[in-house]
């Protein structure tokens, strides 16, 4: 039964993993987690490799079948297509048609949404417009990455899955890309950002979550986890979440 929204006491929630087990063969790749996200929020999930981020993700996207517990997106089963019509996706590594335009590229993606932005106005948002005529392949990684994130927009989603988003961007490009996320976010768009640059989740998320094996260690703003930090002084998320790892080991 999904959450009801009309509630101002209950706020929606766009997705929910409710105490959640995934195994592969002896490997428990997420032990009893429960989590949600609400419109607007930008929730960064950290943790070592291996901690469970991509198969908790792999649960959101439809691409898993929960094999304990219960996922929601949008109201419904992420493996419906009706739930994922919210929902756009920016993975680490896409392997896109090299000959096609980046124009064509996005024209192709939005036929598959209902009400998907113009491709102009994706192109522009993702700093884009002057590359439209350029064929995927003869882009820089930067360049690529970017059109990765257009693709994600285009379909005017509510929700947006982000890993490792600013791979391959130099620091200006970086911060450019935090202002757009940060603008999404005004809009009332949510936000699941995987990030190995810890910088980056201080900077845009409104909650982190730390994954080590499979399990939630903490949970809070990027200011309460790093007012957990066992060191003396102030100190930085990054060595807030290396302390509760090593304490976790």
């Amino acid at each position: 039964m999904s959450l009801p929204t009309d509630d101002p006491a209950r706020p929606e929630v766009l997705a929910r993993l409710d105490r959640v087990r995934h195994r592969y063969a002896d490997t428990l790749a997420l032990d009893d987690v429960s989590l949600a996200l609400h419109p607007g929020e930008v929730l960064a999930l950290l943790g070592p490799n291996g901690a469970g981020k991509s198969t908790l993700l792999g649960l959101l996207c439809g691409r898993l079948r929960p094999q304990e517990g219960r996922v929601e997106l949008c109201g419904g089963d992420p493996r419906e297509a009706r739930s994922r019509q919210s929902l756009g996706v920016m993975l680490q590594q896409a392997s896109l048609p090299e000959m096609l335009r980046v124009g064509e590229l996005l024209e192709g993606q939005a036929a598959a949404y209902a009400s998907p932005r113009s491709t102009a106005g994706t192109l522009a948002l993702a700093g884009l417009s002057e590359l439209a005529a350029r064929p995927y392949g003869s882009l820089s990684g930067g360049q690529q990455r970017r059109v990765q994130f257009a693709l994600a927009l285009v379909g005017r989603p509510r929700l947006v899955f982000v890993d490792e988003p600013t791979t391959g961007l130099d620091a200006d490009a970086r911060r450019a890309f935090w202002g757009v996320l940060r603008g999404l976010r005004a809009e009332g768009v949510a936000m699941i950002l995987t990030t190995h640059y810890i910088e980056e989740a201080d900077a845009l998320a409104d909650r982190v979550v730390v994954l080590h094996r499979g399990r939630i260690l903490a949970e809070g703003t990027p200011m309460e986890l790093k007012a957990r930090t066992s060191r003396s002084g102030p100190q930085g998320l990054e060595d807030a979440v290396l302390d509760l790892i090593r304490e976790a080991a």
